[in-house]
């Protein structure tokens, strides 16, 4: 919940930045639903995608208050993150809610980002790998099979900590969600990317990013300010 209209001058100069330097990746800004459609604007013909933070897995209806993919989609976005772990520990989201909210995604156009991840207390309890299993297995929707989306394991206990799990841990349990992506959906997943989320920053983005099964990074705070995710971007 940070951005306001004052913050679009954010936006201004990572589209300027990336145009004289174009990145080795794909580049996504996901604001509240507020800012969608400037941003979506502002980034018109660059290649800097604009997506939701959240979308409801209804698609219209007397749900007052949230917003659906298809109002995303109408606004300028292509993807929409579900499942992120401020929803299911702050809101109380299962597996099958962010599943639904996949399937809407899908529904209406947009390519979800499915979110995964241990608390510290599971983290300790050694149940990393299970939990995220689990996760992947009853959130990815039948219907992604073939089609565009992501994965991003972001443990619970590193987001916002300033903690990261070590490099060695962090291949271990996206090897795990490429097992259960693939024992879920079949082969085709196989090059579906896996983000990493969970205290990027520019000074650790390049280690994370070279490890195995690694697809790409889910920023959080390092994203507000232009430099430090152009930063994140150059180690890719």
């Amino acid at each position: 919940m940070n951005g306001l209209a004052a913050d679009l001058a954010e936006v201004d100069a990572l589209v300027s930045e990336l145009a004289n330097e174009p990145a080795p990746c794909r580049v996504a800004l996901c604001p509240p639903a507020t800012l969608v459609q400037r941003m979506a604007d502002r980034a018109k013909d660059t290649l800097v995608e604009i997506g939701g933070q959240d979308c409801s897995p209804e698609a219209k209806g007397a749900f007052t208050g949230d917003v659906s993919a298809a109002m995303l989609a109408d606004a300028g976005a292509t993807l929409v993150i579900v499942g992120h772990s401020e929803r299911r520990q702050g809101h109380g989201e299962t597996d099958a809610v962010v599943a639904a909210k996949a399937q809407a995604a899908f529904e209406a156009g947009l390519a979800p980002i499915v979110c995964v991840g241990e608390t510290l207390e599971q983290q300790e309890a050694g149940q990393a790998v299970e939990v995220v299993r689990r996760q992947v297995m009853q959130s990815l929707p039948a219907a992604l099979e073939g089609q565009p989306f992501a994965v991003a394991y972001e443990p619970v206990w590193a987001i916002g900590t300033g903690l990261t799990p070590t490099l060695q841990q962090i291949e271990e349990v996206h090897r795990a969600v490429r097992s259960a992506m693939i024992e879920r959906l079949g082969l085709g997943v196989a090059a579906v990317p896996i983000l990493y989320g969970g205290s990027v920053k520019p000074d650790n983005a390049a280690d994370i990013l070279a490890v195995p099964e690694v697809g790409g990074a889910l920023v959080g705070g390092a994203s507000l300010k232009a430099a430090d995710f152009l930063g994140i971007i150059r180690a890719a």
